[in-house]
């Protein structure tokens, strides 16, 4: 067998959303937050891999450089939809997102624990 399969599924699950700058050279727009993040607005997301989301309650949206640099929590969303598919024999995830509060960033006050909101 030239390519024997690989065993396991590998999935990923993430207690946030993690997207890049807007506008990140060489990323989709999905891959990257809206130029604005409007209070009520939904939004399109995608990311690399096979990745499982809550959907049944608040988590914090997050600015990433890549490598696990993430920023503080930028907004309270919730992720309406996610589907697995394959691009260039690559899983991704896609989906929706409604954003439920935008925090500012000037004020130090503590927005999540974990997944629980304050």
């Amino acid at each position: 067998m030239a390519n024997p399969p690989k065993m396991g599924i590998r999935v990923e699950f993430n207690p946030d959303l993690a997207l890049r700058k807007s506008s990140t050279t060489n990323r989709e727009k999905e891959e990257c937050l809206p130029e604005i993040i409007e209070k009520g607005k939904t939004y399109n997301f995608l990311k690399e891999g096979q990745r499982v989301y809550w959907l049944d309650g608040e988590l914090a949206l997050l600015k990433t450089k890549g490598e696990q640099q993430l920023s503080r929590p930028i907004a309270s969303i919730r992720i309406l939809e996610a589907t697995h598919f394959l691009k260039n024999n690559k899983p991704y995830t896609s989906g929706k997102y409604k954003i439920i509060e935008v925090f500012d960033p000037n004020n130090p006050k503590i927005n999540f624990e974990w997944m629980k909101r304050r």
